[in-house]
């Protein structure tokens, strides 16, 4: 969790923390939601059934992560993309861009 960083639109080093978090019901424990609490990053995961709710859930922001989650999944139909058989991070991301751009077309 403390080691990904999001790229900054402009210039400058990476920022270290997320504005979100959006996740599945695997990450519902109260060791990860305070972990994110206690760092000021808001998080959207939706809670158990047996767990009493606590804060507001907003359902519209946990709908964008099944758009993200079905990219993935088209990505990983391309062998190559799934196994990873490029041994450079520029490599691979040259083969994501251009199974994007089969998947666009």
């Amino acid at each position: 969790m403390e080691q990904g960083a999001v790229k900054r639109s402009g210039r400058g080093r990476p920022r270290l923390r997320p504005l979100r978090l959006v996740a599945d019901k695997g990450y519902t424990g109260r060791r990860i939601r305070s972990y994110f609490r206690h760092r000021g990053i808001r998080l959207t995961i939706p809670r158990l059934s047996n767990e009493p709710p606590s804060s507001p859930f907003s359902r519209e922001i946990y709908r964008q992560r099944n758009i993200v989650e079905r990219a993935i999944n088209r990505l990983k139909q391309f062998r190559r993309i799934a196994t990873r058989y490029e041994k450079l991070a520029v490599n691979y991301t040259a083969m994501i861009m251009i199974a994007s751009i089969l998947l666009w077309l």
